[in-house]
C-alpha cells in the first residue's frame, strides 16, 4: 500500500468514528452538527480543493465538482448525516480505485524493474559504476552475479546462467557462454560475464521494450474512447438536467423548492459517472498487464481489442511454427546400421559448418576423431568426398550419385536428403527437415478451440514441405513457394474472407515479414527476445518463441473485452434505474451512494479480475 492509500484509508476510519459518533450518540444538535462538520472537512476537503481548483482552470464539470454541490447541498438542507455519508462513502470508493490502480500495475512495474541502475566499467584496472546512458558501442563491461544485464552485447568471457524472466515470462534460466549474444534487462545469476556492448543503451532491447510499456496506454481502444466522450458531453447533461429539476418543478406546480432541490441534489450524486470512467481504463489496463505476467507485449488497448475479435490467423512458418534450425528427421540405411550410416555422414561432413552438415554432426552426438578423415575434397554443388578409414565416401545430393553412377534408391520422404556411398556402393541416405517447435500443434489445436475460423501458413519453402508442415499442424490452408510480395498478396485476398467485425492476425518473426506484420489488422511477432525489426513491426510481441502465447492473449483480450462490457450494462442499468427513481423522489442520498459509490466498488473489483491470467493449457 502506498503513502498516499495508506493517509486516505486513515482519514476514512477517523471519519468513519465520527460519523458513527454522530450518528448513535444522543448529542445536542448543535454538537451533532459540529461533529458532522468536522468529519466532513476530515473526509472531503481534498475534494472540495480539487473542485474548486478545477473550476478555476476552466474544468467545471467532473465528479468532485458533482460531489462537492451535492454534499455541501444537503449540509444547508440540514441532511447532515446525509450529506457527510455520501462523501465518505465516495472516499471508500476513490480507495478501492487507487488500491486496484496500484494492484494492477504491480504487473507492469515488475517489467518496469528491468531497467538497469548501473554499469560496471574497467577504468585503471578497477571496476567504476557508471550511468548506462553513457557506455559506448564497442566498450567493455563486467557484469557480476545478480547483477542485471546493463546494455546489449556479446559475452567475450566467462559464462553463466541468465534469469530471462522479466522479459519472457519463463522461469527456466538460459546457460550463455563465450560468443553468444546477451540482451539488456535479464539477471546474471551464477558466473561472472565480460561483455562488449553492440548498442547504446537507448537503442538496447531493454529501452525499447521500456518505451512500449509506457506508451501503451496512449493507445485507447473504441470502447475506452467511447467512454471518454460520454463522459465528457453525460456530466455537463445531468448538471443541467439536476438544475431543471431543482427549479422547474417548484415553479410550475408551486410546491416547496426544498423537496425538488433535495431531489436535484440526490440526482446529481446518483449521476456521477465515476464507475464507467474508472473501470473501463482499468479493465483494459489490467488485461495488458496480466499479458505482460506471461511475456505478452500489447502496445496498447485498441490492439486487445482487436484482439478479442480474431476471427482468421495467418503463419509465417519458418521461425515461427518451426524452429528456423536443421535437425535429422529420418535415417534410411542400405546394407548398414541407422548407427554406422550417420557416422560416414558426421565424419564426411565434419570439415563444414553448414546448417544441414551442422545437423548431422549434432544427431551423431559424438566426439569425431579426425585422424581417422583423410583426402577430403568438396565437390561444388554435389557434396564431398573423403576417405574414411581407408574406404572411400561420398555424400551429397542425388545429382552427386548421379555423377559418381552410383545406382541408388530415390527417397520420398520430404526435405533435404543427403545421399551416401561407400566405396562405390550406395549405403543410404538421411533426410533433413526444419524442426516444428515442440507447442507450435498444441498452439493451432487452442486457436481452433478458442473459436479461430481459419489458420493459415504462408512459406517461400516449396509445396512439399509447406504440406507437409501444415498437415502436421492440422492447420486449414498454407500457401508455398511465395517471394515476400506474394505474401502482402495473399493477406489482401484473406482480409476479404473475413467478417465486417472480424479481424486478420499475422504472426511472423518480425525480421523479414515487416509488409505482412503491417498489413494485417493485427500483427504479433514472435521471438522478440533480442529482435529490434520485432518490436518494431508489431502490434504484440511475444518474447519467447511459443505460438501457444498467442491463444492465451487472445483469451485474455476476450476476457477483458468481456468485462468490460459488462461494468458498462451495469453501471448503466443502476444508474438509469436510480437516476428516474431519484428524479421521483423515490430514492434518497442513501440509495444515490449506492448507485454511485457501491457501483463504482463493484465494477472495479469486477475490472481486477482482468489481471488473473493462467499460462497456456498445453493439453488442448
Amino acid at each position: 500500500m502506498t503513502r498516499k492509500q495508506k493517509h486516505l484509508l486513515t482519514r476514512i476510519l477517523v471519519a468513519a468514528v465520527l460519523f458513527l459518533a454522530g450518528s448513535l450518540l444522543h448529542l445536542p444538535e448543535y454538537v451533532e452538527m459540529g461533529v458532522f462538520l468536522v468529519c466532513y472537512a476530515v473526509v472531503g476537503w481534498d475534494i472540495v480543493w480539487k473542485a474548486i481548483t478545477n473550476i478555476l482552470h476552466g474544468q467545471v464539470f467532473d465528479e468532485n465538482f458533482l460531489m462537492t454541490i451535492a454534499t455541501i447541498g444537503a449540509l444547508i438542507l440540514g441532511e447532515h448525516s446525509e450529506g457527510v455519508a455520501v462523501m465518505l462513502f465516495y472516499q471508500v470508493g476513490e480507495w478501492f480505485q487507487s488500491y486496484a490502480v496500484s494492484k494492477s500495475r504491480k504487473s507492469i512495474a515488475s517489467l518496469m524493474d528491468i531497467r538497469p541502475d548501473y554499469a560496471n566499467v574497467e577504468q585503471d584496472g578497477k571496476l567504476v559504476q557508471v550511468d548506462p546512458d553513457e557506455v559506448q558501442i564497442g566498450s567493455v563491461i563486467v557484469v557480476k552475479p545478480g547483477e542485471r544485464i546493463p546494455l546489449d552485447g556479446t559475452i567475450i568471457k566467462g559464462s553463466s546462467a541468465l534469469d530471462t524472466s522479466a522479459l519472457t515470462g519463463e522461469s527456466m534460466p538460459r546457460e550463455v557462454e563465450p560468443g553468444m549474444e546477451v540482451i539488456s534487462g535479464c539477471i546474471n545469476q551464477t558466473g561472472i560475464l565480460t561483455i562488449q556492448t553492440t548498442k547504446e543503451f537507448g537503442e538496447s532491447t531493454v529501452a525499447k521494450i521500456l518505451d512500449l510499456v509506457e506508451n501503451a496506454s496512449d493507445k485507447k481502444g473504441k470502447t475506452e474512447n467511447f467512454i471518454t466522450r460520454f463522459a465528457r458531453y453525460y456530466t455537463p447533461a445531468v448538471v443541467f438536467a439536476a438544475l431543471a429539476l431543482a427549479v422547474l418543478p417548484p415553479l410550475i406546480t408551486g410546491q416547496a423548492f426544498g423537496v425538488w432541490i433535495y431531489r436535484a441534489l440526490t440526482f446529481l450524486v446518483i449521476s456521477c459517472p465515476c464507475a464507467l470512467v474508472i473501470s473501463i481504463p482499468l479493465s483494459f489496463f489490467g488485461g495488458i498487464g496480466g499479458a505482460s505476467k506471461i511475456g505478452v507485449l500489447v502496445k496498447g488497448s485498441n490492439y486487445l481489442e482487436s484482439l478479442a475479435h480474431a476471427e482468421v490467423v495467418v503463419f509465417d512458418k519458418t521461425g515461427t511454427l518451426t524452429k528456423g534450425s536443421f535437425a535429422v528427421s529420418e535415417i534410411h540405411p542400405n546394407g548398414m546400421k541407422e548407427e554406422k550410416l550417420l557416422e560416414l555422414a558426421a565424419y564426411a561432413e565434419d570439415y563444414s559448418n553448414h546448417p544441414i552438415s551442422l545437423s548431422i554432426k549434432k544427431a551423431y552426438g559424438k566426439k569425431i576423431d579426425n585422424s581417422r578423415i583423410s583426402n577430403v575434397q568438396e565437390i561444388a554443388g554435389h557434396g564431398v568426398q573423403a576417405v574414411i578409414d581407408g574406404k572411400s565416401v561420398l555424400a551429397g545430393n542425388a545429382k552427386l550419385m548421379e555423377k559418381e553412377h552410383i545406382k541408388y534408391k530415390p527417397s520420398v520422404s520430404i526435405g533435404t536428403v543427403v545421399y551416401l556411398a561407400c566405396d562405390g556402393k550406395y549405403a543410404g541416405c538421411i533426410v533433413i527437415e526444419d524442426e516444428v517447435k515442440e507447442d507450435a500443434p498444441a498452439a493451432i489445436k487452442l486457436l481452433k478451440s478458442s473459436g479461430i475460423r481459419k489458420t493459415v501458413m504462408l512459406t517461400g519453402d516449396a509445396d512439399a514441405v509447406g504440406q507437409k508442415v501444415a498437415g502436421r499442424l492440422g492447420l486449414d490452408q498454407a500457401y508455398t513457394e511465395l517471394l515476400p510480395a506474394d505474401k502482402v498478396d495473399r493477406v489482401e485476398d484473406l482480409l476479404k474472407q473475413k467478417s465486417e467485425k472480424g479481424k486478420l492476425v499475422f504472426v511472423g518473426d518480425g525480421i523479414n515479414d515487416a509488409p505482412v506484420l503491417a498489413r494485417a489488422d493485427i500483427g504479433i511477432a514472435m521471438g522478440g527476445l533480442g529482435s529490434d525489426a520485432a518490436i518494431e513491426a508489431a502490434d504484440v510481441v511475444l518474447m519467447t518463441d511459443e505460438p501457444s502465447k498467442i491463444a492465451a492473449v487472445m483469451k485474455i483480450a476476450r476476457k477483458t473485452i468481456g468485462i468490460a462490457n459488462q461494468n458498462i450494462v451495469f453501471a448503466l442499468g443502476v444508474k438509469f434505474l436510480v437516476l428516474v427513481l431519484g428524479a421521483l423522489g423515490y430514492a434518497n442520498m442513501w440509495a444515490a451512494v449506492f448507485a454511485d459509490v457501491g457501483v463504482s466498488v463493484i465494477a472495479i473489483l469486477n475490472a481486477i479480475r482482468a489481471m488473473r491470467v493462467k499460462q497456456p493449457n498445453m493439453t488442448a
